[in-house]
């Protein structure tokens, strides 16, 4: 049972933390730089979105043999999860613009590819960057009874495969989402450590509006143009989605289901050890720095210290950030997770579910 509210401490890393703020301040004034988007991120934003939307258009043609129809749901799958990491998550996080209007008009991407901007800046803005890892309260933890992910959740004997089904159960999370997870959301009085949370109306007009527009995209229209059997079509919006979904609960996962992030508690008065930041850095991992495609790809998520603790910075400036961060943390004692490559997170993620897939997890 999780007390009421918890709380950081603000006594200890002071001086980490202040350094931390006053090094990164440094950077952006001394290269006269924002810290939202610059050209390359709206360059990449209009070829993420033209892509998707090209390629849907293209589907509607019927301009493409049936051959080819795969290739282009590959395609979509693929772009709807980078506009997911690249565009849609800076916007929703205030860090795309300075004007918030914009940040709005981008992050209203995410409403466009069927789950609901609001719901995701209380769950994850808000839960999960302040709460990070921490049991019955970081909703990312919870995301399926299916899967155990961090060693204070219950067992079950079926976490005993769960190395061997969670990607499978990973690919679902767009799907879910879309059809489920935030009409459960909405409907959930509590959310973490928010309690008897209510949503104005317009909250829950715009919820049901975009489910039904993006249902009328993405699946009415679809039916009523393409020629082809209606099993293909709605086959082809699923796979779309399973694609996506894999990718996007694969690179979340990696940053704090790996081996070397720690699951805080608090204690029974809600205190918990370390101060918020020095908390981030015990429960985050970056992996795969120098991967400068995969980086462009998942929009710096792979930068994911730099993200929490800077998550109003826009990811094009994540890289150069990192050495910073390390250096700082690195003269306080700090710890600093990462691992080199993709490949090394993914194995790390897997045998972490295979860890707590155990009764008594590690």
């Amino acid at each position: 049972m999780r007390p009421a509210r918890i709380h950081f401490s603000n006594r200890e890393a002071a001086a980490f933390v202040a350094e931390l703020r006053s090094t990164v301040a440094h950077w952006f004034e001394e290269g006269r730089r924002s810290d939202k988007a610059n050209l390359a991120m709206v360059a990449k934003t209009v070829l993420m979105v033209g892509t998707l939307v090209g390629a849907y258009l293209l589907g509607l043609s019927n301009a493409l043999p049936g051959w080819a129809l795969p290739g282009l749901v590959v395609l979509m799958g693929v772009t709807m999860a980078g506009i997911g990491f690249s565009v849609s998550h800076d916007a929703l996080h205030g860090a795309y613009s300075s004007r918030p209007w914009v940040n709005r008009l981008v992050g209203s991407s995410f409403d466009a590819l069927g789950a609901n901007s609001y719901m995701w800046q209380i769950t994850h803005n808000v839960i999960h960057h302040t709460y990070t890892n921490i049991h019955g309260v970081d909703e990312d933890l919870s995301v399926s009874p299916l899967l155990r992910l961090s060693p204070e959740a219950p067992w079950k004997p079926c976490h005993r495969y769960q190395h061997l089904y969670a990607f499978g159960v990973y690919s679902l999370s767009t799907l879910f989402w879309v059809f489920v997870k935030d009409f459960k959301y909405f409907l959930q009085r509590d959310l973490g450590p928010l309690r008897d949370r209510k949503h104005s109306a317009g909250a829950v007009s715009w919820l049901l509006l975009t489910k039904v527009m993006y249902l009328g995209y993405a699946l009415v229209l679809p039916l009523l143009l393409i020629e082809q059997p209606w099993w293909v079509i709605v086959a082809g919006f699923v796979a779309v989605h399973l694609i996506a979904g894999a990718i996007l609960g694969v690179i979340f996962q990696l940053a704090h289901v790996v081996e070397g992030t720690q699951h805080p508690v608090p204690d029974r008065n809600g205190e918990m050890e370390h101060t918020w930041a020095v908390h981030e850095m015990l429960t985050t991992s970056n992996f795969a720095n120098a991967n400068s495609a995969l980086s462009w790809y998942v929009g710096g998520l792979n930068f994911q210290i730099e993200h929490h603790l800077f998550p109003k910075v826009c990811s094009v400036h994540y890289a150069s950030l990192s050495g910073l961060v390390r250096r700082v943390a690195q003269r306080h004692g700090v710890p600093y997770n990462e691992h080199q490559t993709l490949f090394e997170a993914l194995t790390s993620h897997y045998r972490m579910l295979k860890q707590l897939g155990n009764e008594v997890a590690a």
